[in-house]
């Protein structure tokens, strides 16, 4: 019995909008916490998202049912990621503390988009401290690093999403690991 995503997108292939809507329903959430990890900024992981529901539905054809429908979304998700990463410029960043106002960071200038003071202090230093280390890493480990910590794959699964050899994959996290410790041991 194949899994329910491949029965979906075969349904979804022969032009079932349901079938789509429930393959966008069991993906928006999990690509979306991806793209966010990647891009650090929610306005470009909903566009990222977007164009990869996108993609999918006009690739629909192209997707081999023997592969897991999750490594050919998830590869089209990180790539998407990987793309905009490269194109991004400079930017500044919301999350450094403004020099005009101590104490507050960029968030604290915007307005407000249902947030809390409560909910700004549930985001803990440690955690901002490692999204900000995580940030700093060059793309081509930015992306293992998200894929195996922050989305919970396996080295196999990334190997897959990215197309690269297992072995590539380990020495990316074995780099992206000791960039990380250096980066925060003085910090944490």
């Amino acid at each position: 019995m194949k899994p329910i995503e491949t029965r979906l997108a075969k349904l979804a292939r022969k032009g079932d909008q349901r079938a789509f809507a429930e393959i966008v329903d069991l993906y928006k959430d999990k690509l979306y916490h991806l793209a966010y990890r990647m891009m650090n900024n929610r306005q470009e992981a909903e566009d990222v998202v977007q164009e990869c529901f996108l993609r999918v539905y006009r690739n629909l054809d192209r997707y081999d049912e023997n592969q897991k429908f999750s490594t050919w979304i998830y590869r089209i998700a990180t790539n998407l990621c990987i793309d905009r990463l490269r194109k991004r410029r400079p930017i500044y960043s919301l999350d450094a503390e403004s020099s005009e106002h101590e104490g507050l960071d960029g968030y604290a200038m915007l307005p407000s988009d249902d947030r809390t003071p409560e909910s700004e202090l549930i985001l803990s230093e440690t955690q901002r401290i490692i999204r900000d280390a995580i940030d700093t890493l060059p793309v081509k480990y930015k992306s293992v690093m998200v894929l195996r910590y922050l989305q919970d794959m396996s080295l196999q699964e990334i190997s897959d999403v990215l197309d690269m050899p297992v072995t590539t994959i380990k020495t990316r996290v074995h780099r992206g690991r000791e960039f990380l410790r250096k980066k925060l041991e003085h910090k944490l």
